[in-house]
């Protein structure tokens, strides 16, 4: 604002970010700025028993199932709750494989954040294997994607902020 109050201009956000320098992930960062590695995961043949525990262990809700490092699928809690209420417990005892989500979208480690939302958003998922010539390398889950953006919009918010005040 000028002297008396009036507008002097617009305000853009690339004019604040240009003049303040912060580090962020930019929407168009590759996948490995989210992803987590190591990933937890179960060989094909192990079993349904096997998944649950490792997802208890670790606190997580997806295990992604592998034969040879190569990803042949995902388990969720979810999977084992409908074949235990379909079948009764003594699914545990089955092989995961019975059990996983065979066809699975994955990303690739250059793949943009941008993309990796639009598929999860698509396909309604919640969590997305990282794959590099056949073999799972890493795992991004939507909470990873949302903790980003909630740093990036508490950043340009002090961007902003840093740059009114200095004026």
């Amino acid at each position: 604002m000028d002297g008396v109050g009036a507008p002097m201009g617009i305000l853009t956000r690339s004019d604040v970010l240009g003049r303040v320098a912060l580090p962020q992930v930019p929407l168009d960062a590759p996948v490995s700025a989210v992803m987590v590695q190591p990933v937890h995961s179960l060989p094909h043949d192990a079993t349904a028993q096997d998944a649950a525990l490792a997802m208890s262990t670790h606190g997580i809700r997806h295990v992604p199932v592998t034969r040879g490092g190569r990803l042949v699928g995902i388990v969720s809690e979810r999977d084992l709750v409908r074949a235990i209420g379909q079948s009764g417990p003594k699914v545990l005892k089955d092989a995961v494989s019975g059990y996983m989500t065979k066809t699975v979208v994955t990303a690739r480690e250059a793949d943009t954040i941008d993309r990796l939302m639009s598929e999860m958003t698509t396909h309604r998922f919640r969590h997305m294997p990282v794959v590099e010539r056949g073999r799972l390398i890493g795992l991004v889950s939507i909470g990873d994607v949302v903790k980003m953006r909630i740093a990036e919009a508490e950043m340009e918010a002090a961007a902003m902020r840093e740059y009114i005040a200095t004026g």
